[in-house]
């Protein structure tokens, strides 16, 4: 144990240093055997979901700042076991000792086995005065907080409390190879819970490694959030139409789209390698041959890769914040600054603009966000629709048992009839 938890707190420090957690995991992994590895990104997601709570006991065991950071995110690691694992305590505490000689600390020893070993003694008194702290409380920053407070008056503990769950392996169905229900039969023949939501999802516990389900490989479904996969449905693109995925990669809406109806797809992106998995997802779901073009291009520049025919339907699902996924990517409320909200709408801006002109006469664009926070949405949108008269703002329809508020889905803090994440939809119609 005490090599994942070296590599865990590796893994945390170069996040908090601004590092993301998938580059972050990839600089600490050393080829361990998979169940290392698994133990090794268990750790750190687990520390980066509470780090907010673990910094504030940390801080309150240390006489003084702990400057180490490697040392001071093992500790964080142990007091995660400890707090939200059933591994044994002694067991964690004497394999943390261990583990700082793994970080070549070996003077730390002391330390970190006093502060540990003191944790257990006082437990209650610890977390007793932490409890009026909100960054302790919710783990996520003030400022982030405080904008879900003013954002969501109604919802805000529960959007917050969403945040530091654990989000379930959702797939989608791809309906051009199979049924749902054929889908969780070979499921459950593999051992595998397998449940019905939404459209043509299915949620999977526990979640393993999708490679390892039944048919995978001969691409009868995709992994997609039940929030994501509304976007098909609320774009209505149909049969013979023109369609633009904007911002496509890595795939999981464009081969949405066409797997419900047969259109004209072009699926962009600025990023080379992220457009590599647009392509490999294409392949995987048997989508390859179907009328789809591949571009690389900036979505604020149409000149440089639009052949100038307009398209009946939109997809701008832009860059955000993504502060409604954080369930599933833990370390982007600790990398995320104030300041990056408004960098973001400003580009999201930037992208409504740029598209609309490409948008047929009674066409449609549909901007999505994975983001709770209402400057990268509500305000957008309403932003956008008094710059634009012929941009009519249509009423969505959502299915029974997604919570949303107006356009913002609700993201799921435990299973329910729609356990989702925190996307943000509109729908322009061009009159």
């Amino acid at each position: 144990m005490q090599h994942e938890q070296a590599q865990a707190a590796r893994a945390v420090a170069h996040v908090l240093e601004g590092a993301t957690l998938t580059s972050a995991l990839a600089s600490v992994d050393d080829g361990s055997a998979l169940r290392g590895r698994a133990l090794v990104q268990e750790l750190a997601y687990g520390t980066l979901r509470y780090h907010g709570a673990l910094r504030a006991i940390v801080e309150r065991l240390a006489a003084k700042p702990i400057a180490d950071a490697p040392v001071r995110t093992l500790i964080e690691v142990a007091l995660y076991q400890l707090t939200h694992t059933r591994a044994p305590a002694f067991a964690v505490v004497d394999r943390a000792v261990a583990a700082v000689t793994l970080l070549e600390r070996p003077a730390a020893k002391g330390l970190v086995n006093a502060l540990l070993r003191r944790y257990l003694r006082e437990r209650a008194a610890i977390e007793s005065a932490i409890a009026d702290d909100p960054v302790a409380h919710w783990s996520h920053p003030r400022w982030w907080i405080e904008r879900v407070q003013r954002d969501h008056p109604q919802h805000w503990q529960s959007i917050l409390a969403a945040g530091n769950t654990r989000p379930p392996l959702a797939l989608r169905v791809n309906t051009r190879r199979t049924t749902r229900d054929a889908m969780i039969g070979m499921l459950r023949q593999a051992g595998a819970s397998a449940q019905a939501q939404g459209e043509v999802g299915i949620i999977v516990e526990p979640p393993r490694p999708v490679t390892e389900l039944p048919g995978y490989v001969e691409g009868w479904f995709a992994v997609q959030d039940l929030g994501a996969q509304l976007a098909a449905p609320l774009l209505e693109a149909r049969d013979g139409m023109r369609v633009l995925d904007a911002c496509a990669a890595p795939g999981g809406k464009t081969t949405h789209v066409i797997e419900r109806a047969d259109v004209d797809m072009t699926a962009l992106d600025d990023d080379e390698s992220r457009l590599a998995r647009v392509r490999d997802n294409l392949a995987r779901l048997g989508h390859a041959e179907r009328r789809v073009r591949v571009l690389r291009g900036d979505a604020t520049a149409p000149a440089s890769w639009w052949d100038g025919r307009a398209f009946d339907r939109v997809l701008a699902d832009v860059p955000c914040s993504a502060s409604g996924v954080v369930r599933r990517h833990p370390d982007g409320k600790w990398l995320r600054r104030p300041g990056d909200v408004a960098a973001f709408a400003a580009q999201q801006d930037r992208i409504l603009e740029s598209l609309w002109p490409l948008v047929s006469t009674g066409g449609a664009m549909l901007y999505v966000t994975c983001s709770v926070f209402t400057d990268e949405n509500e305000a957008r949108v309403e932003a956008f629709a008094a710059r634009h008269p012929d941009a009519l703002r249509e009423t969505l329809t959502f299915p029974a048992g997604v919570a949303h508020e107006g356009g913002q889905l609700l993201p799921s803090a435990s299973p329910g009839a729609h356990n989702q994440d925190g996307f943000y939809y509109a729908r322009l119609r061009k009159t």
